[in-house]
């Protein structure tokens, strides 16, 4: 009996002396992380703007050549002919293909309607050929447009002024928001007579102005123009950000 007794407190002894190195080697690191994925108690979250402005270096050019006759295949050849001079003119220019894009080619039947009746007679054709061109060299903008329309283009929608690259501007907008936003917590957390810890996290809400049009029509039938002034002016790109910091 007494054996047994012995026996008994020998294994709860084993079951303590194990329980405490599970704690111990486990159970113990398994909660300090846990407790350091909680983040810290306190914190303050602010909010802040950056900003840069950039000058855009992009712009794309849409225009097209319309033809009218009355047969369909005489009129391609015309149309073709007038854009292949444009081509020409655009390399000219130092506008490389890659950066010339056909957008449309549209062959669409003339109806004239009689009096009576509700039958409409085709009677020609209308070809529009329309193209869109990039131009990096915004000083090129305004001689591309005025050698335009004596080479038969008679429809240009306008210019969109644009960026070739975005994200450079943006990536110096976020770093001022998140430099205002770093200030702007420090001194919140020194009124309060707390350090100001680690980022807990970040959220971003960033604006990137579109491509800007600058209107501009060439009259059918017009021999010549006059090259216009082109300023593609400059664009606000903002960043804003919410960051919450830890306090220590």
């Amino acid at each position: 009996m007494n054996e047994a007794r012995l026996w008994f407190w020998i294994l709860i002894d084993a079951l303590v002396a194990a329980i405490i190195v599970f704690g111990v080697t486990v159970a113990m690191p398994v909660l300090v992380l846990y407790g350091r994925s909680l983040g810290p108690s306190r914190t303050v979250t602010v909010t802040a703007q950056g900003k840069t402005t950039a000058t855009p270096d992009l712009a794309e050019l849409t225009f097209s050549v319309v033809t009218q006759g009355a047969n369909p295949q005489s009129l391609s050849n015309s149309n073709n002919a007038q854009m292949g001079s444009v081509m020409q003119f655009l390399e000219g220019q130092g506008i490389a293909s890659s950066d010339v894009q056909t957008v449309s080619y549209d062959l669409q039947p003339n109806y004239q309607y009689p009096k009576t009746g509700t039958q409409g007679l085709i009677n020609g054709y209308t070809l529009t050929q329309s193209v869109q061109v990039k131009i990096h060299d915004l000083t090129k903008v305004a001689a591309v447009i005025g050698g335009l329309a004596p080479l038969g283009v008679n429809q240009i929608g306008g210019v969109n002024f644009t960026f070739n690259d975005q994200t450079q501007f943006l990536a110096v907008a976020r770093a001022d928001a998140l430099q205002k936003a770093w200030q702007m917590a420090a001194q919140m957390a020194a009124a309060e007579g707390v350090p100001l810890g680690s980022v807990v996290s970040v959220t971003e809400n960033s604006y990137i102005p579109g491509p800007r049009p600058m209107m501009y029509a060439a009259a059918m039938g017009t021999a010549s123009a006059v090259a216009p002034t082109i300023q593609p002016g400059s664009e606000d790109i903002t960043d804003t950000v919410t960051v919450t910091y830890g306090l220590r």
